[in-house]
């Protein structure tokens, strides 16, 4: 029995023809790469028993696929080639889906006839990092190989080197280097430029100094998104103070806005970097970008409270082959752990940031204690009766959708898809429009002045939360404002005008239809048609809501602190966090060499 270092030597029984196998089909699911395995025959061997793996040229296991069910003699199979479970993408390499049970290789599937042909096409190129590179996964039939075997060939591609500019402005323009010709903030993020350097410098020179010997931890709560923290943070950060956990812990902050306004000078990377040097637990709520290029001590916790719930939008690692995308190695591969609302859900967030299901904690999300305060909403609605008081006595429709375009800068909404005369009409006496956009979205709403007796444009309302208290019905679209308002148990309608465009763009990391508590309608014509109706298949509304949420209650703030400030996470969670580490140590040392003397034999055969 090999110890905890020594490596695993896998027993090379190919030759005994355990087991017969056809890889009948690849399919892919965002970043999930799908395998079909049919079994044609097998001897004594229960499927269940079966484990899989990808093993290198080196003969080295780098990762093992997941079993999905057992069908008959149909294996299904899934692997994320982004996070084989180790938190980094699977290396660059030629690998051969092996077979075994337990510490025996027992079958090399191979390709059937039918797939042979569509190879090709199920290859794919995921453009990531802005779109500068594309990590290949290429599917083959071994060429050195008498069988039908197939080769998963991955590969981050880098940078062509082929030149960047306008040929009409510049024909004779020599060869230049890589980044001439990108757009200087791209440019910015990708050169390792001597002020990076020079703070990655100061980091640790800081680190050193002010980590050794302090008298209390340290826990930092940190937005580069916004100048101000977000509402998870601050809910977290004042749930400490009320604890009394700030005599306990020295509590930092710090707010920057790297996406609008950016440009910070020195001064503020100096006060910036000393937090950061300072910190035992460091909370984010969003994408921190210097962390794609600085590494943080691994002794720092860090633990990203995401501020959004449960929407549809594909981000992160999810969007790879979209623009917009991470690098391999990004920010989000440096979380400790993350939280969402449902277990039933946490592989959506592990997906996004390329981190493992198991880091993934069901605490609920601290923003929504107050929310869930039955005293809280009890005095909100009271102040919004009376700043808008031609809503008392009338039905509201909160109509709230996401934004278009690719960021800040582009984000819009067609307005001119709203027949504001007909939605006025079917409102009658019985109901108000509220509309609240996208924060990111600046144009008003043109609302026609003969109807703001009925419609209000509540873009500059602070807090959308409100608003749920007292809406009688949601229209949105892949908003994850669905999220919150689903706990009111009322209806909602989705204006999905877009969708399949949607999908293909910017990409939705669920399917969209079956997930959407509610009607669905691509065009506004048939959003009135069902809203005339009152058909709102509110009756989607209850799966939702046991399908998302593991507590509907105030306490994810104290959840969050206990977990992962003061070491107290559940027993379950413990034991499946040391299980993964166990299994990827396993796999690491897996040898598979003994496949080696196959090749040979069949060399001196040849001979």
């Amino acid at each position: 029995m090999a110890t905890a270092n020594q490596d695993i030597i896998i027993i090379n029984r190919l030759k005994d023809d355990l087991m017969q196998a056809e890889i009948i089909e690849i399919e892919w699911e965002r970043v999930l790469l799908h395998i079909t395995i049919r079994v044609q025959r097998i001897r004594d061997i229960d499927l269940s028993e079966l484990d899989f793996y990808l093993v290198s040229r080196n003969y080295v296991a780098n990762a093992k696929l997941r079993v999905d069910k057992i069908e008959g003699n149909d294996i299904f199979l899934t692997v994320n080639p982004t996070n084989p479970g180790y938190c980094r993408c699977l290396q660059n390499g030629t690998y051969t889906l092996t077979v075994c049970r337990k510490e025996e290789c027992i079958c090399l599937p191979q390709v059937s006839l039918d797939l042979a042909s569509e190879l090709e096409k199920k290859s794919r190129t995921l453009i990531h990092n802005t779109g500068t590179q594309g990590y290949n996964v290429t599917f083959a039939i071994a060429e050195d190989d008498e069988n039908m075997h197939l080769e998963i060939i991955a590969q981050d591609m880098k940078r062509s080197g082929i030149a960047r500019f306008n040929t009409d402005d510049h024909p004779d323009r020599p060869t230049v280097k890589w980044y001439q010709g990108l757009p200087e903030k791209i440019k910015k993020n990708l050169m390792p430029t001597k002020r990076k350097r020079k703070i990655i410098r100061l980091y640790y020179q800081t680190r050193l100094k002010k980590y050794r010997n302090k008298a209390k931890k340290t826990v930092l709560f940190i937005s580069e998104q916004s100048e101000t923290l977000g509402a998870n943070l601050i809910c977290v950060m004042e749930g400490m103070k009320k604890r009394g956990l700030d005599q306990q812990f020295e509590v930092l902050s710090s707010a920057r806005n790297m996406v609008g306004k950016g440009g910070y000078g020195f001064k503020s990377w100096l006060r910036l970097m000393d937090k950061v040097a300072q910190a035992d637990i460091m909370f984010v709520d969003d994408h921190v970008p210097f962390m794609d290029w600085m590494e943080v001590d691994p002794k720092t916790r860090i633990i990203q409270i995401w501020h959004a719930g449960a929407g549809y939008k594909a981000v992160g690692y999810s969007r790879w082959g979209h623009k917009g995308s991470p690098s391999a190695y990004s920010a989000h591969r440096q979380y400790d752990f993350g939280i969402t609302p449902s277990h039933n859900i946490a592989f959506f967030f592990s997906e996004q940031f390329g981190i493992n299901e198991e880091q993934i904690l069901p605490t609920g999300m601290p923003r929504m204690d107050s929310y869930l305060d039955p005293e809280h909403r009890k005095q909100t609605e009271k102040a919004l009766y009376k700043q808008y008081p031609m809503l008392k006595d009338k039905k509201v429709v909160l109509f709230a959708p996401t934004y278009r375009g690719t960021n800040r800068k582009s984000a819009h909404y067609p307005y001119q898809l709203i027949d504001f005369n007909r939605f006025y009409e079917l409102c009658g006496d019985e109901y108000i429009v509220l509309f609240k956009m996208h924060p990111w979205v600046s144009a008003s709403v043109p609302i026609p002045e003969k109807y703001k007796d009925r419609f209000l444009d509540l873009n500059k309302y602070p807090n959308i939360n409100d608003l749920y208290y007292i809406a009688d019905l949601l229209i949105t679209d892949y908003s994850s404002s669905v999220f919150e308002y689903s706990l009111m148990r009322r209806p909602m309608m989705f204006f999905a005008f877009d969708e399949l465009q949607y999908s293909y763009s910017r990409g939705f990391h669920r399917e969209y239809r079956p997930a959407a508590p509610g009607k669905i309608c691509s065009t506004f014509d048939e959003l009135m048609d069902a809203f005339a109706a009152k058909d709102f298949e509110f009756e989607k509304n209850g799966p939702y809501i046991e399908y998302h949420f593991d507590h509907i209650d105030s306490g994810a703030t104290d959840r969050v602190i206990d977990w992962f400030i003061l070491d107290q996470m559940p027993e379950e969670t413990v034991r499946a966090l040391a299980q993964i580490e166990e299994e990827n140590g396993r796999l690491h040392r897996l040898n598979f060499s003994s496949l080696e003397a196959k090749e040979d034999e069949a060399e001196n055969e040849d001979e």
